[in-house]
C-alpha cells in the first residue's frame, strides 16, 4: 500500500485538475444570459445591440442583457423626412411612411443618407381606390374620396378612404299653402316646380338665374299685394323656400364663387370644396353693393362636414314691399334700455324697412345658435333718425301661425356711417335695417290728457271770469278759488304747450318749462292747502275766528312755492328737464322738491277733509234730525267728493303710481286730475245758487238784446217791403 500511495495521489491530482478545468468551462456556458458571450469564469459581455442593466459586464447570474431601442431618444437614429424608424431585436431599420415609397422600389434602408422616399399618387392606381360616385383627390402621403359635383354623401354612409358613397343632389321640395290661390303665386309655384323637376347639376348657373327671375316677376306684380291679408305668411314661405333652394343649388356650382345681379336682386356665393384644407377659423367675407356678411368657415360648414361648404347672401329690394310695416318685437334688454332712456313705457308705433331684405344662407342647416357671431353690413338710402326714431338691425322670424314679424333678439347694432349700418348676430336668417318709430306714452292716455286739459282750460277760464265779475260771491274763499284756478290754468296751458320735447339734449327752453311747471303746480297745491284752511275756518271754527286776509293769502300762495323753486334751482339747476319731457329729473332725489311739499299739503288737507265730513254729519243731524238717512248720505257723499277734488286729494293716486305699467292707477289719476278744472267749475259755479242767478241775468240780458235787435231788423224789413209795394202800385 505504501508503494502505491504516490501513484494514487498523482493520479488523483491529475484527475482533479482535469475536472477543475472542465468544471470551469461548464459553469461559464451555463449562467451567461441570452444575447451575451462568456469572457472568463466570472464575467459575460452583452452582444452588439444589447446592453446590461447594471455596469459594463455581467458578473451575476441574476443580470440580463436588454435590447437597445435605436428608434427612441436619446440615441434615436435619423431616417430623414417622410420615413420612420422601426426597432427590431438587436438592431433597427428605416422605412417610408404610409403613402410614400423608395425611388428604387425597395422597402427598407439604414439611415437618412439612403432616404429617397417620395409620395405615392394613389389616384393613379388601377383600379381606382374610390367608388364611382366619388373622385380621388391625392395628397402628400394619402388621398381622399370626395363626392363629385352635384353629389353629396349618402345618409348613413361612413366617410373614409374607400368607404365614401355619394348620391346625386336634388332640389328640395317646396310646399306651398293651398290657400294662396292668386294667379301670380300659382304661376311662380308652377315655374319653381318645373325648375326642380328638370334640374341637372351641369346647369346650376342657369337654374339660379331662372329662380331669381321668377322671384323678381312675382314681387314686381304688387297690385295683388295691396288687398292681400296673408302678405306676411307669403313672405315667410318665400324667404324660407328661397334659402333652401339656393343652399342646394350653391353646392352644385362649378366654381369657387358665383355672382348674379338683376334690376332688383343681387346674389353672391362663395364655395369651399372638400379638398381645400383652409383653416376652419379663417374668416370669409361675401357681399355686394347692398350688403356684406363676414363669418368663419367653421360656422358655415355642416355638422357632418359632407360636401362643399357654401356661404351666400341674397339681397332683394322688392321684398320690402312684402314685409314693410310688419310688427317689431324688441328683446327684453332693449325694452329696458328704452324705458331707462325715455323714463317711461315705450311702444313701437311704426316700422319702416330702409335696406333691402338680405337672406343669408350657408351649408349648415342648424343656424339658430352659432359657435361664433356673424357680422353684417347693410346699406340703404340716406336717412337720419329723428327724435323718437332709431336704426335697428332686425331679422324676419316665423310665428306659430305661419306668418312672421321683425325681431331683434340675438342681434345688436355696432354702428352706422356713410348710409350703412353694421350688425352682429348670433344666428342666421333674413335681415334688414329698420327705422323704428317709438311712442313713449300710451296714446289713449295722451288723448285723455289733451282732451281733459283742454276742457279744463275752458272751465277754468269761466271760473276765473265768474270769480272776478260776480260780486255777490266775493269773499276770502272766492279769492282762494280765483288764485287756485289761475295757477291751474297757467300750469295746464304750459303743460299742454311745452311739456313734450324733441331731441335727446335738454335745452334752456325745456329747463324753463320745467321750472315754470314746478312753480305753478306748487302754487296750485299751496292754494289747495289754503282752500283746506278756509274750509277749516268755515266749518270747524265758524264762530271763533275769521280766515286770513288777501295779503297773507297771496304771500303764502305765491311766496312759498317761489322760495322752494328758488332753492331747488340754486342747489341743482340741472335737475330741470328730462330726456323724454320737460319736468323734474328724478336723479339725486330732485323730484322730492315737488313731491315733498305736495305730500305735506295732501296730508294736512286729508285731515281737514275727515274733520269736515265729521262736522258736516253732526250739522245735518242738528239742522234736521228727521232727514231721511238715504238723503242725508247722498248729500254728504256729494259734498265729500266735491271737497276731495277741491283739496287735491285725488293726487294721492299719483303718489302711489310707482309702476308706470299700472294701467288702472294711470287712467284713474289722469282722468281725475285732467278734469279738475271741470270739477271746480261744477262745484263753485254751476252748483252755486248765487252764481246761477247771475248767469241767468246775463243770459236774459243777452237774449233781450238779441231779441230787440231781431225785432228792429224785422220791422225795418217790413217797412221797406211796404214802401216797395206802394211804389209798384203807383206805377
Amino acid at each position: 500500500m505504501g508503494g502505491l500511495r504516490p501513484g494514487v495521489f498523482l493520479g488523483l491530482g491529475l484527475l482533479l485538475t482535469l475536472l477543475k478545468v472542465r468544471s470551469q468551462k461548464v459553469n461559464c456556458a451555463r449562467w451567461c444570459p441570452p444575447n451575451s458571450t462568456c469572457i472568463n469564469a466570472t464575467a459575460c459581455r452583452c452582444n452588439p445591440g444589447f446592453l446590461p442593466v447594471f455596469g459594463e459586464f455581467i458578473t451575476n447570474y441574476m443580470e440580463f442583457c436588454e435590447d437597445i431601442n435605436e428608434c427612441a431618444p436619446p440615441q434615436q437614429e435619423d431616417c430623414g423626412t417622410f420615413a420612420q424608424c422601426e426597432n427590431v431585436e438587436g438592431s433597427y431599420y428605416c422605412m417610408c411612411n404610409p403613402g410614400y415609397e423608395l425611388a428604387s422600389g425597395g422597402r427598407r434602408f439604414k439611415n437618412s443618407s439612403e432616404n429617397t422616399c417620395r409620395d405615392v399618387n394613389e389616384c393613379e392606381l388601377k383600379p381606382s381606390p374610390c367608388r364611382n360616385t366619388t373622385y380621388c383627390v391625392n395628397s402628400m402621403g394619402s388621398y381622399e374620396c370626395s363626392c363629385r359635383r352635384g353629389w353629396r354623401l349618402k345618409p348613413g354612409s361612413p366617410k373614409g378612404l374607400n368607404t365614401t358613397d355619394c348620391e346625386e343632389i336634388g332640389l328640395p321640395s317646396w310646399t306651398w299653402s293651398s290657400e294662396f290661390n292668386h294667379q301670380s303665386l300659382t304661376h311662380f309655384f308652377n315655374n319653381v316646380h318645373t325648375l326642380r323637376r328638370d334640374f341637372k347639376p351641369n346647369s346650376t348657373n342657369k337654374s339660379i338665374q331662372k329662380l331669381i327671375t321668377f322671384m323678381d316677376e312675382l314681387l314686381t306684380d304688387t297690385k295683388y299685394m295691396e288687398g292681400l291679408d296673408q302678405r306676411y305668411q307669403i313672405a315667410t314661405q318665400l324667404l324660407s323656400g328661397l334659402e333652401q333652394m339656393l343652399r342646394a343649388l350653391a353646392q352644385t356650382l362649378p366654381g369657387p364663387s358665383f355672382t348674379y345681379r338683376s334690376q332688383d336682386t343681387e346674389l353672391s356665393v362663395l364655395v369651399r370644396r372638400e379638398d381645400e384644407k383652409d383653416d376652419g377659423d379663417k374668416r370669409v367675407t361675401v357681399g355686394q353693393s347692398r350688403g356684406r356678411v363676414m363669418l368663419q368657415w367653421s360656422v358655415a360648414a355642416p355638422v357632418n362636414d359632407s360636401g362643399p361648404t357654401v356661404v351666400g347672401i341674397l339681397s332683394s329690394e322688392k321684398m320690402r314691399d312684402l314685409v314693410d310695416n310688419a310688427s317689431l318685437v324688441l328683446e327684453l334688454e332693449k325694452v329696458t334700455e328704452l324705458e331707462t332712456v325715455y323714463e317711461s313705457q315705450v311702444h313701437v308705433a311704426r316700422v319702416e324697412v330702409l335696406s333691402a331684405v338680405n337672406s343669408i344662407f350657408v351649408s349648415n342647416n342648424n343656424t339658430e345658435t352659432l359657435a361664433s357671431n356673424v357680422t353684417f353690413t347693410f346699406s340703404y338710402p340716406a336717412k337720419t333718425p329723428a327724435p323718437l326714431q332709431e336704426l335697428l338691425c332686425a331679422f324676419w322670424k316665423a310665428d306659430h301661425n305661419g306668418s312672421g314679424y321683425w325681431a331683434t333678439q340675438g342681434c345688436k347694432t355696432l354702428g352706422s356711417r356713410n348710409n350703412s349700418t353694421t350688425c352682429e348676430c348670433e344666428h342666421l336668417s333674413s335681415f334688414a335695417i329698420l327705422m323704428a318709430h317709438y311712442k313713449v306714452q300710451d296714446p289713449r292716455l295722451a288723448l285723455i290728457t289733451k282732451v281733459g286739459l283742454s276742457l279744463s282750460l275752458i272751465c277754468l277760464l269761466l271760473c276765473i271770469l265768474t270769480f272776478l265779475l260776480v260780486r255777490p260771491i266775493q269773499s276770502s274763499r272766492t279769492t282762494v278759488h280765483l288764485h287756485l284756478c289761475i295757477c291751474l290754468f297757467v300750469g295746464s296751458a304750459i303743460f299742454l304747450a311745452g311739456v313734450e320735447k324733441e331731441g335727446a339734449e335738454v335745452g334752456l327752453g325745456c329747463r324753463l318749462v320745467a321750472g315754470l311747471l314746478h312753480y305753478f303746480f306748487l302754487a296750485a297745491f299751496c292754494w289747495m292747502g289754503l282752500e283746506g284752511l278756509e274750509l277749516y275756518f268755515l266749518v270747524v271754527r265758524v264762530f271763533q275766528a275769521q280766515g286770513l286776509g288777501t295779503r297773507w293769502l297771496c304771500l303764502l300762495g305765491y311766496g312759498v312755492p317761489g322760495i322752494i323753486v328758488g332753492i331747488s334751482a340754486a342747489v341743482n339747476s340741472e335737475g330741470y328737464g328730462r330726456t323724454s319731457y320737460c319736468w323734474l329729473n328724478p336723479e339725486k332725489g330732485f323730484l322730492w322738491s315737488f313731491l315733498g311739499p305736495v305730500c305735506v299739503i295732501i296730508l294736512c288737507n286729508s285731515v281737514i277733509f275727515v274733520i269736515t265730513v265729521w262736522k258736516l254729519t253732526q250739522k245735518f243731524s242738528e239742522i234736521n234730525p228727521d232727514m231721511k238717512k238715504l238723503k242725508q248720505a247722498r248729500v254728504l257723499t256729494i259734498t265729500a267728493v266735491a271737497q276731495l277734488l277741491v283739496l287735491g286729494c285725488t293726487w294721492v293716486f299719483g303718489l302711489f303710481l310707482f309702476d308706470p305699467n299700472n294701467y288702472i292707477l294711470s287712467y284713474i289719476f289722469t282722468i281725475l286730475n285732467c278734469l279738475q278744472g271741470l270739477f271746480l267749475f261744477l262745484l263753485h259755479c254751476l252748483l252755486n245758487k248765487k252764481v246761477r242767478e247771475e248767469y241767468w241775468k246775463w243770459f236774459s240780458v243777452v237774449t233781450r238784446s238779441k231779441y230787440s235787435e231781431f225785432t228792429s231788423t224785422s220791422a225795418s224789413s217790413h217797412q221797406q217791403t211796404q214802401t216797395l209795394r206802394q211804389s209798384e202800385s203807383s206805377m
